[in-house]
């Protein structure tokens, strides 16, 4: 089995390196980025009202040089993002779901820009908080990573809703999207270890409760690997659920304990969420067979209300840590 992943992961890098003829530079400033700055790698299409605000929180955070892909947006994305002095953006017209949904462009970016790095990669769509993240940088969290040799730190989706139909309430750019999408659902997961790459299957929230509940298996799995000390021999398998080497999918305590881990708060669902569901089923670029998800497309473009008498309001990291949804594990 260690033999057959070497070689997939040699593959995978393999696609990567092909895949870099496919970007073109718009604007680079890489040349800024310094031995101890955290990057943020992100591939875009149309998320300019999602960007201030994804780039405000993120800065807060620590990030201190963002590299997005963009995929041929129409809505001013990317002339936006040449604006930001901590920014590097390449664009690309080729096939999202052939380049393994961004991934292969990415990598490619991580093998150039990455290695050596505390890496987070992330949609446009997800917020990555952590324990104590209002007062310890990320800098800190990372600073305590490196000191115990973890390279590798696990993050839950977690799908953020409103009360109500989803096109009831306008978000506009710059607003935390959580002040709209306050809901979420903090007791329906369900968690497997994959035999093969070791890392957590995990499935539940809104989506499976709501499109999926007479097929569990192809609901979305939301355990994730966002933030990696990465090197430039390290390749994501399926989005950022799963990566190789397989030990960096240990991000779990298998001894019965707990261990530090944390949440993308999942802000899908703003009320864009309708028209993009429409043009994502045309497009046909989101999944691998995008014929078994229209009925959860035909679903999104009606407007539901995925709030049930069993949604939580989302109070903060100390509520999802009571929850047992995240962790500080010994980092006290």
């Amino acid at each position: 089995m260690a033999y057959r992943l070497r070689w997939k992961r040699r593959r995978l890098l393999l696609r990567a390196l092909r895949k870099r003829r496919q970007l073109t530079p718009l604007s680079d400033r890489t040349g800024n980025i310094r031995p101890d700055t955290i990057l943020c790698f992100s591939t875009v299409r149309n998320e300019a009202v999602r960007l201030p605000y994804f780039l405000e929180h993120h800065r807060k955070l620590g990030v201190g040089h963002f590299l997005f892909v963009d995929n041929q947006s129409d809505d001013g994305t990317a002339d936006y993002l040449r604006t930001q002095p901590d920014v590097s953006v390449w664009t690309t017209p080729h096939s999202y779901r052939l380049s393994r949904f961004g991934v292969d462009w990415l990598t490619w970016l991580q093998m150039l820009h990455g290695h050596g790095h505390w890496c987070l990669t992330l949609d446009a769509d997800e917020i990555f908080i952590y324990p104590f993240h209002e007062t310890r940088p990320l800098s800190a969290l990372t600073e305590w990573l490196d000191d115990r040799e973890i390279g590798s730190f696990g993050a839950l989706m977690l799908d953020m809703y409103p009360k109500g139909p989803l096109e009831a309430r306008t978000y506009h750019a710059g607003q935390d999207p959580t002040e709209i999408l306050s809901w979420f659902d903090s007791g329906n997961y369900t968690i497997q270890r994959q035999p093969r790459l070791q890392n957590l299957w995990i499935q539940g929230g809104p989506r499976a409760r709501m499109f999926f509940a007479e097929k569990p298996r192809r609901a979305p799995t939301m355990g994730k690997i966002p933030l990696v000390k990465w090197d430039r021999r390290f390749a994501y398998v399926s989005s950022t659920h799963s990566i190789l080497p397989r030990r960096l999918n240990h991000v779990y305590d298998d001894s019965g304990g707990e261990r530090l881990c944390g949440a993308l708060l999942h802000t899908k669902f703003l009320h864009t969420i309708i028209e993009k569901s429409a043009e994502e089923k045309q497009r046909g670029e989101h999944f691998a067979n995008s014929s078994l998800y229209e009925d959860y497309y035909d679903n999104l473009t009606a407007n539901p209300d995925l709030w049930c008498e069993g949604s939580s309001r989302y109070l903060g990291w100390r509520q999802l840590e009571a929850m047992g949804l995240i962790s500080r594990g010994l980092w006290l």
